[in-house]
């Protein structure tokens, strides 16, 4: 038996960073590209190395480019943390595992650290492997809140559910994270939209600008727990721009989104410190007259487009910054945004 699963990058649309800030956000999966593990049993249980595991190099140079770009322990941590999470879960759960054995590997072709959550999607499917080889069931709220442990509690990765929720769900999904909702039982209320909603859409993209989610969230977390007012009524507005993109959507009121989201990171920008590259890409596309905000912890962007005339000079003027365009086709779905 040989399990192959995927799991794809995400967008945030709108809204809040990740749910740990009692927000709302509407995110989509979309299926350019993917993170996809391979399990099938072997007589030993192993994990198989990916590139961005290897320990050779042709010289000190490319090794600290490595470390730059992939960190220090590549994706196997990802593996060996989501099989404890999955275990953990079960044993817990007083879910009996059989006592057959796999071999494991993963890869991805999700850029690499530009907010498209590609260390999830890689969790997020391994998860689903080990859900497959056990034959174990486990609700999608649950994979969630289990994908978001196996990085913060087991890796200390900076993160939030948004980005698990959307890779385990697919599709386009509206979040409430409210206080009382995630006290009450643990985890959001989650609503699954209709694709066909989104107006037309592009994600641009620049490997080389990738910048890990610690270092983007600086002290947002501090400051919000020590109840800065400027920190707080920004994860409010976003609350507020999320509700009014969702009444956008479900009444067709396109026209309205662009300035939607434009105005979520405009706010952004008055409370972190942002690189001047990723801020360049952003008004490079507005300047051409679409919208643009981060998809998350910068390093990709996402926005509106009006027309192909215009998603052609997209391409062409962030091109000349080495960035790349596309236009998402959303995961769970044979459309592309706004078709």
């Amino acid at each position: 038996m040989i399990i192959h699963t995927k799991a794809y990058p995400r967008a945030g649309l709108i809204g809040n960073p990740s749910d740990g800030y009692f927000g709302k956000t509407i995110s989509f999966a979309f299926s350019n590209f993917s993170a996809e593990v391979v399990l099938y049993e072997t007589p030993e249980l192993e994990i198989l190395p990916n590139y961005k595991d290897h320990s050779r190099f042709g010289s000190i140079t490319e090794l600290v480019k490595d470390v730059r770009l992939h960190g220090y322990y590549g994706g196997i941590r990802l593996l060996k943390a989501t099989v404890k999470k999955f275990y953990e879960y079960c044993e817990e759960n007083l879910i009996d595992l059989h006592k057959n054995n796999f071999t494991i590997r993963y890869s991805s072709n999700i850029p690499h650290g530009v907010g498209l959550a590609g260390s999830s999607a890689i969790i997020t499917a391994c998860l689903r492997a080990l859900m497959g080889f056990y034959g174990v069931s486990i609700a999608k709220y649950i994979q969630a809140n289990l994908v978001l442990s196996a990085e913060m509690d087991e890796l200390r990765i900076a993160a939030g559910l948004q980005d698990r929720v959307i890779q385990v769900y697919e599709g386009l999904v509206y979040m409430d994270f409210c206080k009382e909702i995630m006290s009450k039982q643990g985890y959001g209320n989650y609503e699954l939209l209709e694709a066909k909603l989104l107006p037309r859409l592009y994600i641009a993209y620049h490997g080389d600008l990738s910048e890990p989610t610690e270092v983007f969230h600086n002290n947002i977390r501090d400051r919000f727990e020590s109840g800065d007012r400027e920190v707080i009524g920004a994860m409010r507005y976003w609350a507020d721009l999320t509700g009014k993109v969702k009444r956008c959507l479900l009444n067709g009121q396109f026209e309205k989104i662009a300035d939607l989201l434009n105005a979520n990171f405009d706010r952004r920008r008055k409370i972190y410190r942002l690189s001047e590259e990723h801020i360049l890409m952003v008004e490079t596309a507005r300047r051409l007259g679409a919208s643009a905000k981060f998809t998350g912890s910068g390093g990709a962007i996402v926005g509106t487009y009006e027309n192909e005339q215009m998603f052609k000079q997209l391409k062409k003027k962030l091109g000349k910054l080495n960035i790349k365009v596309i236009k998402p086709k959303i995961a769970g779905s044979k459309r592309k945004a706004g078709t």
